[in-house]
């Protein structure tokens, strides 16, 4: 009934999008100041466990079953997998079953949220973590997968995202932007990477599991899988290079850390257009994601926003830059399935795609600032001085990542 290599395929890609989020854990761990390692790993590991309760729960019934509110969110008709049995084929590919659409998705819902935590490094306390992790994927990413992907609002007005430029990138970047204003600086913000080899480990795994995001998001074995693929590597390796480029002709010397903060923003920034855009396209777009979101992390040091691990500059802007430039070079010569651009004619899919991720952005810049404030009412978010002077490593958790006694 089912294609076994499509259905493996899929469960390869599933299972290489779950390792980016030890992958996201390892690249910020390794960021992060020594006093502060576990704290931000645990925060993305903690999303694997309740945002897979939570998926099975509602997630993927409000993501992907039926149609509520005039197309901003699905319904509970699949609720704790209703329906769904070992034969049900998944409606939009029916050599797949449903389960393994369902798990795929979950990992793109695991690893959203997990992004944000970059920005706020050592400022957060664990509780309202807990809340800030549920609150935000119901009233945030539930609506805006649904939206995009499920068939909801903007699917049905033409907007495209390949694998998650609005929903992913654009959401989480403008919402790790709302948590540094609303947490405020930290005491110390010369605190500087405690590995940078963790951070190099952390950024090798997600760029190989990024090719399960991105062509995995074809949800077949075909062309457009292989393009998704390649465009990929290439954005990335471009991105990197001209972020690499650009830091050392500033500062007189070539850095790792800059060059790997490159490859990711490559990818966060191609992730939108991958299988809709020719490869020439996909070399313009790294290059352009190399030069935008390093000119956009300065921004951010000149504004004083204390994005840690520059959550804002490097998925934020590279999420919506990807999908502008979606809107600029898609062109249906490369997927029959997609839309022509602005250079093909298709001015109105340009607008349209415009119009959709500044409304994303605004959104979740807003609901995350107001929900901040909410839970603050419910338990502190930002941890005490005296904690974050010792690392929340130590005051929260009772743990240190290294025995310095040994070493």
């Amino acid at each position: 009934m089912f294609d076994t290599g499509t259905t493996g395929f899929m469960l390869l890609a599933t299972s290489l999008v779950m390792l980016m989020t030890p992958g996201l854990a390892f690249f910020y761990g390794g960021l992060a100041g020594k006093r502060n390692i576990l704290g931000i790993m645990m925060q993305s590991f903690v999303s694997m466990g309740i945002t897979t309760i939570m998926w099975f729960v509602c997630g993927y019934s409000l993501c992907f079953s039926g149609d509520a509110m005039g197309g901003l969110i699905g319904n509970f008709d699949k609720a704790f997998m209703h329906g769904v049995n070992l034969n049900t084929p998944f409606a939009g590919n029916t050599k797949l079953p449903e389960f393994v659409f369902m798990a795929y998705q979950m990992m793109f819902a695991i690893i959203t949220p997990a992004l944000i935590t970059g920005a706020f490094v050592n400022r957060v306390t664990f509780k309202s973590y807990i809340l800030f992790l549920i609150l935000w994927q119901v009233f945030v990413y539930y609506p805006f997968a649904h939206m995009v992907w499920g068939g909801g609002l903007l699917a049905k007005w033409g907007v495209l995202d390949f694998a998650g430029g609005i929903v992913v990138h654009a959401t989480a970047g403008f919402a790790a932007l709302a948590s540094v204003i609303y947490v405020g600086k930290r005491r110390d913000k010369e605190s500087p990477p405690n590995s940078i080899p963790l951070i190099a480990i952390g950024t090798g795994l997600l760029w190989f599991g990024w090719y399960g995001f991105n062509a995995g998001s074809a949800l077949d074995v075909n062309a457009i899988t292989g393009l998704a693929f390649v465009n990929t590597d290439v954005a990335a390796s471009f991105a990197a290079i001209v972020w690499l480029i650009l830091e050392w002709s500033q500062h007189r010397k070539p850095k790792f850390v800059g060059l790997l903060t490159g490859a990711v923003a490559g990818l966060a920034t191609i992730t939108p257009a991958a299988g809709f855009v020719s490869l020439p396209s996909a070399v313009i777009i790294g290059c352009a994601a190399g030069l935008v979101c390093y000119l956009a992390v300065n921004l951010k040091n000149k504004m004083g926003w204390d994005d840690a691990l520059d959550v804002w500059g490097v998925h934020g802007i590279g999420g919506c830059l990807g999908t502008v430039l979606l809107g600029v070079f898609a062109t249906k010569a490369m997927n029959p399935g997609g839309a022509d651009g602005l250079i093909s004619g298709g001015w109105h899919f340009f607008a349209k795609q415009c119009i959709a991720v500044v409304a994303a952005c605004v959104y979740g810049f807003v609901f995350t600032y107001i929900m901040l404030a909410l839970i603050n009412k419910i338990t502190p978010v930002k941890v005490t001085t005296a904690d974050e002077d010792l690392g929340l490593d130590e005051s929260l958790h009772g743990e240190k990542a290294y025995d310095e006694g040994v070493l």
